[in-house]
Parts: structure tokens; sequence; C-alpha cells
């Protein structure tokens, strides 16, 4: 790369190390540690979008590509994938429950709000919500990872009651970083996308920020705006939902594709700029 594009690169990748280097750190995350796991997403990385087509790709060819010796190539290769699926798993049945019990008629009151529901039974219970959109996955441990998360609650007479619109885990730590790694690669990999000097059409990719705001606006802002953010989120969830397969299954097409979008606040104190 030359001096004129690395060095805006290399700024940019220093912004976005900060705050995932301060979670690392909170979390007792050595370099080592980090390090390795660097090198192997490198490593798959060049071996899956980096060959030549009509090729296999070869050791050598990741080394180069790489800057690692083929000796440190073949060592990462023999390591197992460095994530936890189990947990991304668990995320999203609960966000595919939440979103169907906030959209579906057949879970939803005379007033468009998400029914109270019987665990089981007859028509519309917590059992039938989670068979239709949770695939075969007991309704019990749905119900308790909703519970611990505090996004619904067993009222005395036995019925369920959703206590969020969204799922929040406030509690378990490894969903809380599941998010981290979703949200935050589907970010990047629009801005990837939008760098791409072949791009025929970019993504939208948008944001409105000022930087001398008092502390005393921050939570105005929060609470004009968030409600209206939900709402966008809540209408783009039912249009996708009438499109995706999984959920509505006479949906004709070609292809598999995941898409969505996402909103999000942010704040931070400019009175001490971070080099």
């Amino acid at each position: 790369m030359d001096q004129k594009h690395q060095k805006p690169l290399i700024a940019a990748v220093l912004k976005l190390l900060r705050p995932l280097t301060r979670i690392l750190l909170r979390k007792g995350v050595s370099f080592g540690t980090f390090s390795d796991f660097a090198k192997w997403v490198y490593v798959d990385v060049a071996y899956r979008e980096f060959g030549i087509k009509g090729r296999k790709q070869s050791t050598s060819r990741v080394s180069v590509i790489t800057g690692l010796s083929r000796r440190e190539v073949m060592r990462v290769r023999k390591l197992p994938r460095p994530d936890v699926t189990s947990s991304a798993e668990r995320h999203n049945r609960a966000v595919r429950v939440i979103a169907a019990w906030c959209r579906e008629s057949d879970f939803l009151d005379s007033k468009g709000h998400p029914a109270t529901l019987p665990f089981e039974g007859q028509g519309a219970t917590f059992s039938e919500l989670v068979k239709r959109f949770s695939g075969n996955v007991p309704p019990r441990a749905v119900l308790d990872e909703l519970i611990h998360a505090g996004a619904a609650t067993r009222q005395d007479d036995g019925k369920i009651s959703l206590l969020t619109q969204a799922y929040i885990p406030k509690h378990v730590e490894a969903h809380k970083l599941n998010i981290l790694g979703t949200d935050a690669h589907h970010l990047i990999s629009t801005i990837d996308h939008n760098l791409k000097p072949e791009t025929a059409e970019p993504i939208f990719q948008r944001k409105v920020s000022y930087d001398n705001l008092p502390d005393e606006i921050l939570p105005m802002f929060r609470k004009k705006f968030a409600p209206k953010a939900q709402a966008l989120l809540e209408s783009a969830d039912r249009w996708l939902a009438r499109h995706d397969r999984d959920i509505t299954p006479t949906v004709k097409g070609t292809g598999r594709n995941r898409s969505g979008f996402g909103i999000f606040f942010f704040e931070e104190s400019t009175s001490e700029k971070e080099s």
C-alpha cells in the first residue's frame, strides 16, 4: 500500500482498536492471546477470500499475503476456530421470539401490544410462539433465558408477560459480547463494501454528530429520538419478516442473504482528545 493511503488507514485502525482494547483489558485478555486471534483471522481470510481464481490457495501465497512465515501459517491453520457458536445461537433465538411476540397478530392483544400468554395449551401460547419462531428448542429453556435477561416475567397465575420490546441481555455476559461481535462486524462489513473501488451501489451508511454539546443535552437527545428509532426498527422488522423464508415459507426467490440495519447512540467526552 502506498504512503498516501497507509496513513489514514492506520489512523482509522487505531480508532477502531482503542475501544476494543479497553474491553479486552477489562476481560483480562492478554496481547499474546489477542495476537493469536488476529493471526487466525488473517490466515483464515487469506485462505478464503484472497486466492487466485481457478487455483487452490497455497501456504506459500498465504505467507506472502499475511507476512507470517510458512511455519506460522501451518501452525495457525491447525488451531480450532476460536469462537462460541452456542452463545450466538441462544442470543439469536431470544431475539427472534421477542420480535415475533411484538409483530405477529396471533400473539398481540386487542390494542396491538404483545399479549400475556399462557405457557402451553390451545391457541396462542408461549410454547407455540417458541415452536414457530425458535425452532426445535424447549420452550422452558427460552423462557428461562428471557426471564434471566429481564425481558419477560411469569405472573402469579402462570401466564407470561413481555417486559421489553428488544432483547438486551443484562446479566448474560456471553450474549453481550456476542452483540459486540455481530453489530461491529455488520458495520465494518458495510464500510468495507463501500470502500471497494469496484462497488457499483454503495450500501446506505450515515450518521449525525456534533462535538460541543453540554452534558445536559444528552439525556434529552436520547429521550426524544430513542422512541422514533425503535418505531423505525419495528417497521423494518415487520417488512423483512414478510420476506424471510424461515418465517414466511411461501416467499419465492434465489439465494440466501442476511440484511438489515442498526441504530445506535454514541456519547463521549471531547474535553480530552485521544491521540
